[in-house]
């Protein structure tokens, strides 16, 4: 139906930035040491909506993601739409709360609606490759010297996606046979 342009479907789901660098290996000469400053200090976190067309949607937060963080951020996507949309989100807690479960009838009376995964398959929900793709190959390690400078790269990132930073989803990524 999203290919035929009948609805307007998001893949949904939540990423948190901390000080921590996610690097999974580096090199360096023998005798000479590098260092990166690892700190717990707690960044944002991000709710993320993407579209297999480009259209990515955030909200952050300082705080944790709960319910009704999650139930701000649709109800103001819900304003925003023109199709049927469909949110695919996993079953976290916050997803499925009963702030959460008792929009869904408003949502549905706007054209919005919110389809769980199945338990345990991240590998479905598209979204997983943006916050990998951030983490993994789009931050540097000079983005986690501090807040700041990691705030910074992290929305410099969300607001050059589909420009500077790309996710080339094939035409065929998740069509069925």
């Amino acid at each position: 139906m999203e290919a035929q342009g009948a609805i307007d479907l998001f893949f949904a789901d939540e990423c948190g930035f901390s000080l921590t660098p996610c690097l999974p290996y580096g090199w360096q000469p023998i005798g000479e040491r590098y260092t990166i400053r690892s700190a717990k200090d707690w960044v944002t976190n991000l709710f993320g909506l993407l579209s297999r067309r480009g259209k990515l949607i955030t909200y952050a937060t300082s705080h944790s993601v709960t319910g009704q963080f999650i139930v701000e951020c649709i109800d103001e996507v819900a304003e925003r739409i023109d199709n049927p949309t469909v949110i695919v989100v996993d079953n976290a807690p916050w997803h499925t709360s009963a702030v959460v479960q008792s929009r869904q009838k408003v949502w549905a009376h706007k054209d919005l609606y919110l389809f769980f995964l199945p338990t345990y398959s991240p590998q479905l929900n598209s979204i997983e490759i943006l916050w990998k793709k951030i983490k993994y190959e789009w931050l540097r390690a000079e983005d986690y010297t501090s807040v700041t400078t990691l705030k910074e790269a992290i929305f410099n990132i969300i607001r050059k996606y589909n420009e500077e930073f790309c996710i080339d989803f094939s035409k065929n990524f998740l069509s069925i046979t």
